[in-house]
């Protein structure tokens, strides 16, 4: 370790942010990079313990904690201590296929399990991500790699997420031809339109597109595989396919009212802004501006939302959660190096109480009906406490009775979460899917040996790291389905 004593001498300092009322004049990213100095201090607050729980990636009491990708940490953080900013860069690559969006976007698992948290501030192991990435981008040294030999073998990767593009990363540089299929009209997933761009900036996801592009991956946009083209054609034409299409399917509200004009999933809600943003549409096709916004939902995408309304020029913002408002700190019961389950208030929260004075989140609290005016278009929703109650066994969230609240809404967006991938894609090459809508699979193979599954759509909704980590164990197994033996990290 570069600085044995570094975590007692320096203290913990994030990338700062721009101010809220100055950041929401625009979609830029917000983040503000620190200085080399600044990330050599940071960097030295790496203790090279015994056990690097950071990048363990295991399960402490029921939730992940610690790195999916099991980035070596103490080793990069300890290169960039010693000024060796290129040797940082190569032991980062080793494990991870895509740090500039991890580092942006990822909420720091490896940072949850830090040693120094036990009992002070953990190392800023994602800042120091960012900071590698972008030096080796702005200093040249990530380049197109030539890929020597050429297998003969043709692999179709349905779906340009995280989880996709990692697939289609390493079995291109293993050699096979990889083609991947997008439905929308640009790569990137839910990277490029799932996630807002003061995230993460579109011009990101395309410079890691045309690298990749420039190593031989063939990239297909306008493409619906179920849709406008036959899966049958898919299995003819490649050795293998890998399902790497998301869980896309929302939860929705089952309520009266349902129907009514200026409801929407937050998913389209999202996309439709990136697209104005990126000069794809004219204007927002869904626009929050001059309107009385209430998000379903208290997650990432909900606070995504918040942020974009806010930009668009909403008249209020509220966020409804069905959940009890977390604890401020942790609890005895919820120890390190587990993740911890407090109370974070993210940039579209910070956003909303500089404008309108207050946190938008409403605990304990969801819609029971939305009303409309005379053209059908929403006008105001009847929310409903609830509180915890013992049902059937099992503790649920039930309403309660005389707690109905009306609140007026002009746009109301549903960011409940998903539940499993469309199922016209599993239907059109004749999969199953599980009691969760997730592709059943066994090591990532299908019961059509043909055909494997990665990300979302095989383990659920969930984090950027995680499809990255799917995608390079699918891999291997097509790698090896395809050649026998693998040599794939």
């Amino acid at each position: 370790m570069g600085k044995p004593t570094g975590f007692l001498e320096f203290a913990r300092q994030e990338n700062h942010w721009r101010e809220p009322l100055e950041r929401i004049r625009d979609f830029a990213e917000f983040k503000i990079p620190q200085t080399a100095a600044q990330r050599t201090e940071q960097a030295a607050r790496c203790m090279n313990c015994g056990v690097p729980f950071c990048q363990s990636g295991e399960n402490f009491g029921g939730m992940f904690s610690g790195c999916p990708l099991h980035n070596m940490i103490p080793e990069w953080n300890d290169e960039i201590y010693n000024g060796n900013w290129r040797q940082a860069l190569n032991r980062l690559l080793k494990t991870s296929n895509f740090p500039e969006f991890t580092g942006r976007v990822c909420p720091a698992l490896c940072e949850a399990a830090c040693t120094c948290g036990m009992n002070g501030s953990p190392v800023t192991v994602h800042d120091n991500e960012l900071a590698i990435v972008e030096e080796g981008w702005k200093q040249g040294w990530i380049t197109p790699r030539a890929i020597p030999v050429r297998s003969g073998k043709r692999v179709a990767v349905v779906g340009s997420g995280p989880s996709g593009l990692a697939t289609a990363d390493q079995l291109n540089h293993r050699g096979h031809s990889v083609t991947v299929f997008e439905r929308e009209d640009a790569p990137g997933g839910l990277l490029m339109y799932g996630i807002p761009n003061m995230k993460l900036d579109k011009k990101v996801v395309q410079r890691r597109i045309r690298l990749m592009e420039a190593e031989g991956v063939v990239f297909r946009t306008g493409c619906d595989i179920g849709g406008n083209v036959d899966a049958g054609k898919l299995l003819e034409e490649f050795d293998a396919v890998v399902l790497c299409c998301g869980s896309k399917t929302p939860r929705d509200l089952k309520v009266p009212g349902r129907e009514a004009a200026g409801v929407h999933f937050a998913v389209d809600y999202l996309t439709a802004a990136t697209k104005k943003v990126v000069g794809k549409t004219p204007d927002f096709a869904i626009t929050a501006k001059g309107k009385d916004v209430i998000i379903v939902g208290g997650g990432d995408t909900g606070n995504d939302c918040v942020g974009t309304a806010i930009r668009q020029g909403c008249s209020s913002v509220t966020q409804l959660e069905m959940m009890a408002c977390p604890p401020e700190q942790r609890l005895p019961n919820n120890p390190w190096p587990q993740w911890p389950r407090v109370k974070k208030t993210d940039y579209g929260q910070q956003e909303a109480i500089a404008v309108f004075g207050q946190d938008p989140r409403i605990y304990k609290t969801t819609v029971k009906e939305i009303k409309t005016d005379e053209k059908g278009e929403i006008s105001s929703i009847v929310t409903v406490r609830l509180e915890s109650k013992q049902v059937d066994g099992r503790f649920a969230m039930v309403p309660i009775e005389g707690s109905e609240e009306e609140r007026p809404c002009g746009l109301l967006l549903i960011a409940a979460g998903f539940v499993g991938c469309q199922s016209y894609v599993t239907d059109a090459f004749g999969l199953p899917r599980d009691n969760r809508g997730s592709v059943v699979t066994t090591n990532y193979r299908t019961e059509n040996p043909k055909i494997f599954a990665a990300g979302d759509c095989r383990r659920g909704q969930s984090l950027v790291v995680w499809a990255i980590a799917e995608g390079r164990a699918c891999a291997k197994e097509v790698d090896m389905a395809l050649m026998g033996y693998t040599n794939l990290l």
